[in-house]
């Protein structure tokens, strides 16, 4: 689960981290009312979207006065932002972060993230942070410094020093660096975070580190043991299907493509997005059910594929383990009975309950495509959609 900057920045500062002040806000009123408390004379505006590249695309301005800033905030709230990580569509600006300006001495990146291929916590820094942090890491990888840590209850002043060394600051300054460093490990650690990212991390004229921006991702599967962070949770930066699917725990991601997948497993999921590219076309999404999905729950995993009108054809793709082959054909006969099925329909069962689950499909007056394996599914689903 994403927050907005405004948010990821305040749980910092309840964890020791160093922030400039700021405010948000939904409206310009709301705004404008709220920056009186700030003390500053320069006001920087923040589009709060889940996406990051705002500052190139727009989102973030330099004002100089509260006339300045009202007149920003006008233009900025209510507009579409598009960054290389919306997508061509955009997101809308609802609310905007309002903070005091910083005399930037020096910018840094620092990042904290699980480390799947290891097992471990990665600390990644760099003395090279700002905007064009993904141009240092393919120009410049020697500018990175990553560090992998054990899992811990605290981390030790030794690994917080290799953290930090490529800042090259002074003894000051460093010590203000180990001490975020801890209360980012304490608050990744206690909160179930995937990703803690502070870019820029900044060195101030002052000698003071601060963190400049601030993005914060967190373990959906522990959100449970988290309900302060869940309700942080912004429905409105969420696409609409993915709101439906997690009423029903299903794991979708809505993507550009026309064919819509529903599958079993998320290796298998992949794989069959995978072998949609190499047949030439897009899949529509990714759509995993699960291995002890219910009738009723693979029911609605097939509106939804449904539902996004920018799908011409669908493949389902089920390997019966856990998962029964007969539940998976119910679920998809209930869907079908409840809406009007105008495109190509191609299904591969494999596993438990085939038999019946064919059976079923076969009963059920559908107009289905039988596949025998993944391959012969995704030739024939493509060649449908022409």
């Amino acid at each position: 689960m994403n927050i907005h900057e405004h948010q990821a920045k305040n749980i910092l500062k309840k964890y020791g981290a160093s922030v400039p002040n700021g405010v948000y806000g939904f409206s310009v009123s709301d705004i404008v009312e709220k920056v009186k408390n700030l003390k500053t004379k320069r006001y920087v505006l923040k589009a709060q979207i889940h996406a990051g590249g705002r500052g190139k695309a727009g989102g973030i301005k330099i004002v100089n006065s509260i006339d300045e800033l009202k007149a920003a905030s006008e233009k900025l709230l209510g507009t579409k932002l598009i960054t290389p990580q919306t997508g061509s569509g955009g997101k809308e600006v609802k609310r905007i972060y309002v903070e005091e300006s910083s005399d930037i001495l020096k910018e840094f990146y620092l990042s904290c993230v699980v480390d799947r291929e290891t097992s471990k916590i990665a600390f990644i820094s760099s003395d090279q942070g700002g905007m064009d942090i993904e141009e240092v890491a393919k120009n410049n990888p020697e500018k990175i410094s990553t560090t992998r840590l054990e899992f811990q209850k605290e981390i030790t002043d030794i690994d917080c020093e290799k953290i930090v060394k490529i800042f090259k600051l002074d003894s000051e300054a460093n010590y203000q660096a180990i001490k975020l460093v801890k209360s980012i490990y304490k608050l990744f650690i206690e909160n179930d975070a995937s990703l803690i990212e502070i870019n820029p991390l900044i060195l101030t004229k002052e000698n003071k580190i601060l963190c400049l921006d601030a993005k914060i991702n967190f373990d959906d599967n522990a959100l449970f043991r988290n309900p302060e962070i869940l309700n942080l949770r912004d429905f409105n930066e969420e696409e609409e299907k993915e709101i439906e699917a997690s009423k029903y725990n299903l794991s979708y991601i809505k993507l550009d493509g026309n064919i819509g997948c529903m599958v079993n497993g998320a290796g298998l999921a992949m794989a069959t997005m995978d072998i949609i590219k190499l047949y030439g076309q897009e899949p529509a999404n990714f759509l995993d059910v699960g291995g002890g999905a219910s009738k009723e729950k693979v029911s609605a995993a097939f509106k939804i594929i449904l539902s996004d009108k920018n799908v011409k054809g669908i493949l389902i793709n089920i390997f019966g383990g856990i998962m029964r082959c007969d539940i998976l054909a119910q679920g998809v006969v209930d869907a079908a009975n409840e809406i009007n099925i105008n495109v190509p329909l191609v299904v591969r069962l494999a596993g438990t309950k085939f038999e019946e689950g064919k059976k079923i499909l076969e009963n059920s007056n559908l107009k289905i495509i039988s596949a025998t394996d993944l391959s012969d599914a995704a030739k024939k689903i493509v060649e449908a959609i022409k």
